[in-house]
């Protein structure tokens, strides 16, 4: 499960993650939640940035997901093509 970014707010710090199984899946996506959270939310990265699946997040924490993960959709996709093609990723760290 690499992480590929860690976004921190001053109220929480949400990871963005890969699943091991995504490698076989065509459309770039990333999951989303905080420490603790059971069952990730699921953004799709393309063709634009929209909710695939909003796990247990709340409807204010979905809408903050989707800005953050359209904000920093180039950062992801390359993240998302280092993932695909074998090579590691290596988590990225942005404070606001």
């Amino acid at each position: 499960m690499p992480k590929v970014l860690y976004y921190i707010t001053s109220k929480i710090t949400w990871i963005f993650l890969f699943w091991n199984t995504d490698v076989n899946e065509n459309r770039a996506h990333v999951h989303v939640g905080k420490k603790g959270t059971l069952r990730l939310c699921k953004i799709w990265l393309q063709p634009e940035v929209e909710l695939a699946d909003s796990g247990e997040l709340k409807e204010s924490q979905l809408k903050e997901i989707l800005h953050v993960s359209a904000e920093n959709q180039t950062i992801l996709l390359n993240q998302w093509i280092k993932f695909k093609s074998g090579k590691q990723v290596k988590a990225l760290t942005i404070k606001k």
